[in-house]
């Protein structure tokens, strides 16, 4: 349990791409110890558990979720979108984290309400400190709401 939220850290983890799934697992666990990390390989999946559809009856809601733009069916857009336009999902704060530099997905990620838009490095120690300073802000920093 962290000594803040009296309970084990939510993130929801939207991403298909099996290093970067692997680095982030890695990197999280070694930062707050109590956390759980849910993973959807695309952005049907990640819409079923955030509103507790098919196998993920008994999904809780995410504390934070972690979204790439680049996923296979639905666009991280377009995911993005249908979270904040939901009245259960729109309050968890959203961060992009994405290859893309194109200023129209930032721009696009932004006017959707993303919390913020984090572009990807292909160096692994930036990588790696891009994600503590994630958990840094967001888990040590920032009041989340509670559910």
């Amino acid at each position: 349990m962290t000594e803040k939220y009296g309970r084990p850290l939510e993130i929801l983890l939207v991403e298909d791409n099996p290093g970067d799934v692997r680095l982030m697992q890695e990197t999280l666990k070694e930062g707050l110890p109590a956390k759980i990390i849910h993973l959807a390989e695309d952005g049907e999946g990640a819409l079923r558990f955030l509103r507790g559809e098919k196998c993920y009856g008994h999904a809780v809601k995410p504390d934070i979720i972690l979204l790439d733009l680049n996923l296979p069916g639905k666009s991280g857009l377009e995911i993005l979108r249908e979270i904040k336009e939901d009245e259960d999902l729109k309050h968890i704060p959203v961060i992009i984290l994405t290859s893309s530099r194109a200023d129209e997905d930032i721009m696009g990620a932004y006017r959707q309400h993303a919390n913020c838009y984090i572009v990807k490095s292909f160096k692994i120690s930036y990588f790696i400190e891009v994600v503590r300073a994630i958990e840094r802000f967001w888990f040590s920093t920032v009041q989340l709401p509670a559910f």
